[in-house]
Formats: C-alpha cells, structure tokens, sequence
C-alpha cells in the first residue's frame, strides 16, 4: 500500500475534515478524496462517515487507525535505517522516562558513541505505558524505566536501586504537610508509601507527574518535595537544598529489552548501560 494513503488518512482523522487536510498536505481536496477512495476499494469497507460539520471514522475506519499509524511508524523507522551512511553499520533505538534523560541519557549516549562508533542512535522519550507499547511493536530495542511492564518476549534487569528523599529549600522544613509541599506522583507505588508514612496529611495544592518539573519549581520560587537522591545530591552538598528528616522511599530501575536480540554492538552498548548506571553508583 502506498505510504501516503496511510498519511492521508491520519490527516483526515487528525483535523476531521477533507478539506482541512488537504490544506495540511498541501494538495486539493480532490486529491484528498481520490486518495481515501482508493485506500476503501483497496480494504473493501468504508471508513469515512461525511457529514457537514466533516468526517467521522467508521467502525471499520477506527479499526484501522492503529495499524496505519504502525504503518508510518514502522516506514520511518525503516527509511531511517536504510538511509544511514555507509560509516554506520546499525540503528539502536533506546527510550527511557523523562525524569532519566539528564542523569542518564546524557552521559550513557557519549559512551555508546565512543564505544560503538558505527551504531546511530534513535532516542525516544516518555512514559513507561509508551515506553512499553513500543518495544512490544518493534518500535524501540531497549527501554529504561521505573514501571517495567513484564510480558512475554521482553526481559527485565533491574539495573539499580535509589531512594526518594524529601528536600526543601526551607532548613526548617519538617515534613509533607507544611503549605510550601508539592507533591509529585511517582506511581502507585509511591502513593501508597506515602498514604502510609503520611495517613493524616492534607492533599497536597500543587501536584506535578514531572520531578525536574518540581526541582525547577523549588529552585526558583522555593517548596518541597519527594524527588531521586540522585537529582539532588550536589544542590545538597552545594548547600542550596536540605535534606529533611523525614522517610525515604526505595525505588528500583530497570532495563526492558527484547529476549532475541543478540546483535553485538547491541550487546556492547547494554554493557555501557549497566556501566554507567554502576559509576552514577558509586559516585
């Protein structure tokens, strides 16, 4: 099939409209309309319901979403990797969840670029229900993660263990219920720990999903909050953050990738993880 009928296609269902896309694709509705006629004859049902305020998806038009989305997934993913230089030898596809890109991303890319000079890298960023929906179609060779998700065809290395520390830039904070708190959700884990160690404590007025969203909070108008001993380690030797006295919550990292992959510069740049990971450790 033709890879601009799949792109046509999400095009309608991302504006709703025939002519709307058309003016996104640049080309005349006409075109547009050509174009899904023959992506129907060529699936046998009909998968744009016309109306006057647009187009909505058939039943059999929401069926097809996900696969023409794979589609131009997989397209680009292939056109990526054919079109590398003649110096490259490989695509390595890597994902983790934002709160690791400066921790981690930052010092494990050089690695692989000095280590495995012949591999391109692709890097993804996200959540861990993201992370997960793309390795399992074929989208990313290796994830890192807080919340692995186990299924069949995928293997998890826990690669370390940190704590969540509660930091302020208050010397005087004493605990989660003072007003400057900003709570940040770090999963079900978490806040179940937390309900626990904190059974009477008010809800929060400031919740973020992000911890460098609150570090950057805390550090430009002040507060507190739960966040990796790791991210804030050198504003607390540096003195700009406290470390309060308060319970620290354990919290693993892993490593998803898929069981059959064996490709050696795949190996090497996983041994480059796992090495990263250790001297982050023992610094």
């Amino acid at each position: 099939m033709d890879i601009t009928l799949a792109r046509t296609f999400l095009a309608i269902c991302d504006v709703g409209n025939f002519v709307k896309a058309a003016e996104q694709l640049y080309v005349t509705q006409s075109t547009v309309s050509t174009r899904v006629k023959l992506l129907e004859d060529l699936l046998g049902q009909p998968l744009f319901q016309r109306n006057k305020s647009g187009a909505t998806l058939t039943p059999s038009g929401t069926q097809f979403k996900p696969f023409a989305e794979k589609l131009i997934q997989t397209w680009e993913q292939a056109r990526q990797e054919v079109g590398l230089p003649e110096d490259y030898k490989g695509v390595l596809s890597i994902g983790t969840e934002f709160t690791l890109w400066e921790r981690l991303l930052t010092q494990w890319i050089p690695w692989i670029k000095t280590s495995v000079p012949d591999l391109a890298l692709r890097v993804s960023i996200g959540n861990a229900d993201y992370l997960s929906q793309q390795l399992m179609e074929g989208l990313l060779d290796l994830a890192v993660t807080y919340t692995p998700h186990h299924r069949p065809g995928l293997t998890v290395e826990n690669l370390a263990e940190e704590d969540l520390v509660l930091i302020s830039s208050n010397k005087q904070t004493e605990g989660p219920w003072e007003e400057e708190y900003i709570y940040v959700d770090w999963g079900p884990e978490f806040r179940l720990e937390h309900m626990e160690a904190f059974p009477n404590t008010d809800p929060a007025t400031l919740v973020v999903d992000y911890g460098p969203l609150a570090l950057q909070e805390i550090v430009t108008n002040g507060g507190a909050a739960y966040l990796p001993i790791r991210l804030v380690k050198s504003r607390i030797d540096d003195g700009s953050l406290f470390l309060v006295d308060a319970p620290a919550f354990p919290r693993s990292l892993f490593v998803v990738y898929l069981e059959t992959e064996d490709n050696q510069r795949y190996q090497t740049a996983l041994q480059g993880l796992r090495y990263v990971i250790s001297t982050e450790s023992e610094t």
